[in-house]
């Protein structure tokens, strides 16, 4: 099965729909959302109603700090912009809309037809619930000894990055090529740390997001061009912070 991977959309419709119709145009048959549908972005509502009609056709969504903010409020490490940002978005969400976020799990595991487990997360799989950054070998080998899948998706960073971990051996960083097909050898297992779909933090402003062919054993990260001045007028528009607007065209 060729599965679409979208995390971190954050309320960017114009780069959630410029991703989602890449995913089908390339065949995908399933999609999975690695949470945080909402958040900076000026079109939440939009999203969850989208990302809802999928889960009722047999996608999987899950929660990320982001969702779970805006349904309880925000944390307290959430710096000024993000705060300001998630709670203009709890006012726009009506109540159907929070409680799909709530209803969200943390994880979801999947078993392809040749037995290959999956795990999908937000962050960091030791501690789904505490949202923690993967962002180098030593958080990487954490999350990949709490868990036996062969492959983990997780997001949260919005940064493409790729680890694999062979046995009795240390956790070893893989640097992807976007949009070629990467094997992963099931001689060992992997942890794929997906970019964002809604706000790329890698210097490359295009929209990002993955397909992993399960039976195969294959991912690809993607890029995707999208309408970055629309999505930035949008957040003007509706009083968020300038900031979360001028970031999009540096992907930072």
């Amino acid at each position: 099965m060729l599965i679409a991977l979208l995390t971190d959309i954050h309320g960017n419709r114009e780069a959630f729909d410029a991703c989602r119709l890449e995913a089908r145009r390339l065949g995908a048959e399933k999609f999975v959302y690695l949470g945080d549908l909402v958040g900076y972005g000026a079109e939440p509502s939009y999203i969850v109603d989208c990302v809802a009609e999928d889960v009722a056709r047999g996608a999987i969504s899950l929660m990320g700090n982001h969702d779970l903010a805006a349904v309880d409020g925000p944390s307290d490490y959430m710096n000024d912009a993000a705060r300001s940002a998630i709670e203009w978005t709890a006012r726009r969400l009506d109540k159907a809309q929070k409680d799909f976020l709530a209803s969200m799990p943390y994880t979801a595991t999947t078993v392809s037809e040749s037995g290959a487990e999956t795990f999908f997360v937000h962050g960091d799989a030791s501690a789904p619930e505490r949202f923690i950054y993967v962002t180098g070998i030593d958080t990487a080998e954490r999350s990949l000894n709490a868990v036996n899948a062969h492959v983990t998706f997780c997001g949260h960073v919005h940064r493409p990055q790729l680890y694999h971990v062979a046995p009795g051996k240390p956790p070893t960083f893989f640097a992807p090529t976007a949009n070629l097909p990467t094997p992963l050898a099931r001689s060992r297992r992997w942890l794929a740390v997906l970019g964002s779909v809604g706000q790329p933090r890698d210097g490359n402003p295009l929209a990002s997001f993955a397909l992993y062919d399960d039976l195969r054993g294959t991912l690809r990260f993607i890029r995707v061009s999208y309408d970055v001045n629309d999505a930035a007028r949008k957040i003007f528009a509706a009083g968020l912070p300038e900031f979360l607007a001028e970031r999009l065209f540096l992907g930072w």
